[in-house]
């Protein structure tokens, strides 16, 4: 793997290549399989959290392996290369612990670091399989999906605790999670300014978890609604200050932005390997169709945006790693670059493989399904068209 204009150490190649190994050999041979059943593939999850892979960003001091941003973002890439929805369901653990990595107490941090790190067979009767500790972060509603501050979710002052309801959607990892860290308003009056952050017990008395949406794509990720009935929590479960949890999930949105153009990335490269294979074995003409110049170009556009792809996702991870608030502006870049390139590269690979691209013989069409998530979810592209032009506006405003 080519990491053009970033000089990474041999620890890190070293780990790239333990992953893309395991996508070769576990995930990718296994991957047709549960897209269909519309399953996590168990077996291949725990192996991959006993090779350190789940949440390896936890800090050293919390248990954790304490890996930058520039290393996550490159496993990330290997293992969306083996199966988005594999990917997405170990990489969202990160995502449901951020918050409280950002912005919780020391004794948040090793709980959540406790749960997710911890090797408990049979913890939940509704997974046998489970292993491992997940986390969600839920933040999404049937109408507070883009506008954070239509949130409906309350969570009300009763003596020494919080009391939580409401209704969050499309919550990955959600049927899994055993922790949860929720945006709720302590007063709706107040719109931005009463959203709040708080660690939310999955198993806690009053919470119940709708139907597992059933997906065109990430079909190894379970996306499901989270109901808050009355739920009673502790109010040292709060996360950071009344008030702050608005900025703490535009922080956590931040990191994860940055993280979805290494994602892009894997994707794209898994559609142009299987682009290039099909181009040199498949003869028009008496030669293979790469040798057609109309092929050929396209094989160069897929090859130019995974490497530009690449580029934002790990500068973006290389700011994260800096703490330049700069990472604030190129994280939405990366998102909105990345999953609109992504979708001309699956669309090309489909085209490439013409007639077989669009059936499941191939593996082009899941790719495809696949890739259209990521121009939605975590802020649609629309809204980081809003963000960017509004940064490129501040950067550059008239004196």
């Amino acid at each position: 793997m080519d990491y053009n204009g970033y000089i990474i150490s041999d620890e890190q190649k070293d780990i790239q290549q333990m992953v893309q190994d395991f996508a070769d050999k576990q995930i990718m041979p296994r991957a047709a399989e549960f897209d269909v059943k519309g399953e996590l593939d168990w077996e291949s999850y725990n192996k991959a959290c006993e090779m350190g892979l789940l949440c390896p960003d936890i800090p050293e001091e919390f248990g954790g392996s304490g890996m930058d941003a520039m290393t996550c973002a490159i496993i990330r890439e290997e293992l969306m290369r083996g199966d988005a929805g594999f990917g997405l369901t170990l990489g969202t653990n990160g995502l449901g612990i951020k918050p409280i990595l950002l912005a919780g107490s020391p004794e948040q941090k090793q709980m959540a670091a406790d749960t997710i790190l911890s090797d408990k067979p049979g913890r939940d009767p509704r997974w046998p399989k489970k292993r491992f500790g997940f986390a969600a972060f839920a933040l999404t509603e049937p109408d507070a999906g883009s506008d954070a501050g239509a949130c409906r979710t309350t969570a009300e002052k009763v003596g020494n605790e919080y009391v939580i309801n409401g209704r969050k959607c499309f919550i990955t990892n959600a049927c899994y999670a055993d922790i949860f860290t929720v945006i709720a308003s302590v007063d709706r009056s107040l719109g931005y300014k009463g959203l709040t952050m708080f660690l939310v017990d999955a198993h806690a008395p009053g919470v119940s978890i709708g139907k597992h949406e059933d997906k065109m794509g990430i079909r190894q990720s379970a996306t499901c609604d989270i109901i808050f009935d009355n739920v009673h929590i502790p109010e040292e479960n709060l996360i950071g200050e009344v008030g702050k949890g608005f900025n703490i999930a535009m922080k956590t949105l931040e990191q994860g932005r940055a993280a979805i153009g290494s994602s892009c990335c894997g994707i794209m490269r898994a559609a142009f390997e299987l682009a290039v294979k099909y181009a040199q074995e498949r003869t028009s003409m008496g030669k293979p169709i790469y040798k057609n110049q109309g092929i050929l170009y396209k094989l160069a556009d897929m090859q130019i945006a995974i490497e530009t792809t690449r580029q934002i996702g790990l500068y973006v991870a290389a700011l994260v790693d800096a703490k330049d608030p700069k990472a604030s502006v190129m994280g939405p870049i990366a998102k909105c670059y990345g999953s609109d390139a992504l979708q001309k590269v699956v669309t090309e690979a489909v085209q490439i493989l013409g007639g077989y691209g669009y059936m499941r013989d191939y593996p082009a069409e899941k790719l495809m399904r696949d890739a259209k998530i990521f121009q939605i979810f975590e802020g649609t592209n629309e809204i980081q068209r809003m963000i960017i032009g509004n940064n490129g506006v501040k950067a550059n405003k008239i004196k």
